[in-house]
Order: structure tokens, then C-alpha cells, then sequence
């Protein structure tokens, strides 16, 4: 018998002294790389090491980093799991044309293109909520600015990296040891910049694709899990003016599942964890591609467990879906049952009827409870801290009632 494994999805509120920090940081002349002092670097690993402690307290059994090596210079920023990797890869450069300000793409069936975020459809259904200044959905303050390639890419984080580990591993040892995991960009998702260098959209991809090659390897060398955010699976459905038959929909999005198979080649698969989700902004989602149309093409990327939304309101009826597709062997699940998206704490019983659902078709052994999406930069910190201890404690409630061990083993 063994436990119901608890996690989340990467990101956790940072500290105020981190964001100060971090807003305190002077660009580099690139205009996207924050620079980094001894000052800093030594807030950075006490914070770490704090939140693996608090991780663990709560009842977090895989913890991570909080993403605290991914800068936030404000306490709402919905783009620092993504914006990071500007900071560690050469050809990129601040041009002004970026997903906000590009112009509106229209695709066709059979030529499917990304359109830019003011026209996606949920947007623009919504364009009266969104746009309104009294009840803002998308407030947020990225760290950085959104570059475009402007040149080959390289990937130059090597010691951003290592430091992201070595905090991590430093907060492990000193908290018990346990498993651990850090999040990292997928090449689908970083392919969303303006391209001004290479040949075609794919080309685009594949490159990103060996650049963060890098990144995961070095995380998984280290004994770590890398969790792979790639919410452009899904999410992209909306960016796509009209919207596409869910055929055309499955071929523009097989290369990013090529592209990422390529980069974790050869990695242990039991150390990789792909999250997927529709995108972490507070709106209706209306718009949103069922889990049903994309769940076989999802399970092909050679993951060992997979992270998806399953608390949102507009995806938890999806649970369903398990009782149709068969997990792979050796495959395990992450379901988010707290949601980032609602100030509201779920109960530790909704929790654990969450935790269940899918316990009884897959196994509880299979099931790691998670959130979402990431909590940092969306809600405040201490409702984010009461949402994991509800998220603790409904786990430890399933078990009791599935009958298996609440020990760690």
C-alpha cells in the first residue's frame, strides 16, 4: 500500500523581500537579463530554502522551488514561467512586436496560424469584461518585456540553472530529503515570440526545441523532476481566428509534440512531468478545446505523469474522460483539484471527492493531487498558503477513505 503523492503545478507566491529584490535588479544591456549579486543570490536561497520547509508542513510530498529562480518584480504577473527563459537564451531582442501589439492573424482550414492575444476568441466574445478598467481580468506586470528571435538561438543559462537546482537540492537536504521538481518551458510554448530569424514556424520550434534540451537534462542530471510547461497545446485552440476543426487543430499542434519528444529524448521518464492547462488568466474560457479532442495526442509526449487542469468549473466534468482513455502503463496522473483562478478555498471533502474520482479509475498509486496551475502572481499569498493546506489535508482525507497508507514510504 502507499500514499496519494501531493504536488502542485510550479508556481508559489513570492516573498515581498523577493519581489523587491527583484524589482531592484538593473537590466543588462540586452534590455531582458536581470542582473544578478551576492545580495541577492543569498535571499534567493534562503527563500528557497524556507518554502520547501513550509512545502513540506503543509503536506507536499514532491515540493518545488516556487519557481523563485523565475523573476517576479510584482505580486501579479501571469508570464514569469515564461518570460524566465528570456533571460537564458542568446538571438532574442526587444523589437516592440510582441503577442500584445502584433498584428491579428486569420487562418484557414488547412493553414492554421496563432493570431495575436487581443484577438483571441475568448477575448474578443468577452472584449467589454476584459477591457474594463473597473474589473480587470489580465492585470499583470511581467518582469521583463517579450522579445522576438532575432538571431540563432543558444541557450546561455547554464548557471541560472545550476543555481535553481543547487537551492532546491539545499532546501531538500535540509528539510528531510524527498523528491523534488522544476518547471521549465516547452518548446511549443516558447515558440510563441516573434520569429525574424529562421525559415518557417517549424524551424522555429525545433530550435527552441535543442536550446531548452539543455535546460531539461540539466535538472534530470541532478536527480530532479523537470516539469515541462507546455499550455500551448491547449491553449493555443483559443488563439486561433476562426476557430479550426479539431483535425487541423491536432496537426498544427503534432509538431510541438515531435519537437518536445526530441528534446527529452533518452531522459528517464519517470523524471519528466508535462503540464498542460488552457492558461492561467482569470477570464470565462469559453472558448477552451475539450480535454476529449486532445488527450490521445497529449499522452503521446514520453512523460511519466501528466499535469492538467480538473478544479476549473469549466474542466472538472472532464474527469470523465479517464473512464474512456486508457492511462498507459507506468504512467502516472496530476490532476488539479484546487483552482488558481478563485479566491475561494476548496474544502478539504471537495478535495478529496476530487482525489477519488480519479483514484477509482486509475488507482490511487497513479494519482499525484495537484493544483491547476500555478499559484504565484494570481492570488494572494495567504490564500494561496490555505489553498495547499486544504489540498494536504483532502489528500490525507482520500486515503483514509480509499484505505491506503497516509505514511510516506
Amino acid at each position: 500500500m502507499t500514499r496519494i503523492d501531493v504536488s502542485h503545478a510550479g508556481s508559489l507566491p513570492r516573498t515581498p523581500e523577493l519581489i523587491a529584490a527583484n524589482a531592484a535588479r538593473p537590466l543588462a544591456a540586452d534590455g531582458l537579463t536581470l542582473e544578478r549579486g551576492p545580495q541577492f543570490e543569498s535571499l534567493l536561497t534562503a527563500a528557497v530554502a524556507d518554502l520547501v520547509r513550509r512545502q513540506r508542513d503543509l503536506g507536499i510530498t514532491i515540493v518545488g522551488d516556487g519557481e523563485y529562480g523565475k523573476a517576479m518584480s510584482s505580486s501579479q504577473d501571469y508570464a514569469a514561467w515564461w518570460s524566465y527563459v528570456f533571460q537564458r537564451v542568446e538571438g532574442l531582442e526587444v523589437t516592440g512586436e510582441d503577442i500584445f501589439t502584433e498584428p491579428a492573424q486569420r487562418s484557414a482550414p488547412g493553414d492554421i496560424r496563432l493570431t495575436s492575444f487581443p484577438d483571441r476568441r475568448d477575448w474578443v466574445r468577452f472584449a467589454d469584461a476584459y477591457l474594463d478598467p473597473e474589473h480587470p481580468l489580465l492585470e499583470s506586470s511581467p518582469a521583463t518585456a517579450f522579445p522576438a528571435t532575432t538571431g540563432a538561438l543558444r541557450y546561455t543559462g547554464q548557471q541560472a540553472i545550476a543555481t535553481d537546482i543547487a537551492n532546491l537540492k539545499a532546501g531538500l537536504d535540509a528539510s528531510g530529503g524527498g523528491q523534488g521538481f522544476l518547471t521549465a518551458l516547452s518548446p511549443g510554448s516558447a515558440s510563441r515570440i516573434a520569429n525574424r530569424h529562421y525559415a518557417s514556424e517549424e524551424e522555429h520550434i525545433w530550435a527552441w526545441a535543442e536550446v531548452l534540451r539543455e535546460e531539461y537534462r540539466a535538472i534530470v542530471d541532478a536527480g530532479l523532476i523537470v516539469q515541462i510547461d507546455d499550455p500551448s497545446l491547449a491553449e493555443n485552440f483559443d488563439q486561433i481566428n476562426p476557430e479550426p476543426s479539431i483535425a487541423d487543430y491536432l496537426d498544427f499542434t503534432r509538431i510541438r509534440v515531435e519537437a518536445l519528444n526530441h528534446a527529452i529524448r533518452g531522459l528517464p521518464e519517470e523524471q519528466v512531468r508535462l503540464h498542460l492547462c488552457w492558461g492561467s488568466w482569470h477570464g470565462p474560457h469559453t472558448t477552451d478545446i475539450a480535454l476529449a479532442d486532445i488527450v490521445d495526442l497529449v499522452l503521446e509526449v514520453n512523460a511519466g505523469s501528466y499535469s492538467f487542469e480538473a478544479a476549473n468549473a469549466r474542466h472538472e466534468h472532464e474527469w470523465r474522460v479517464w473512464e474512456q482513455v486508457e492511462l498507459p502503463d507506468g504512467k502516472r496522473i496530476a490532476p488539479g483539484v484546487i483552482g488558481h483562478a478563485t479566491n475561494v478555498v476548496e474544502h478539504p471533502e471537495l478535495v478529496a471527492d476530487r482525489i477519488e474520482r480519479f483514484a477509482r479509475i486509475v488507482g490511487p498509486e497513479r494519482v499525484i493531487a495537484s493544483t491547476d496551475c500555478g499559484l504565484g502572481g494570481r492570488i494572494h499569498p495567504s490564500i494561496a498558503v490555505a489553498k495547499l493546506e486544504a489540498l494536504g489535508q483532502g489528500a490525507r482525507l482520500a486515503e483514509q477513505r480509499l484505505g491506503v497508507a497516509a505514511s510516506i514510504v
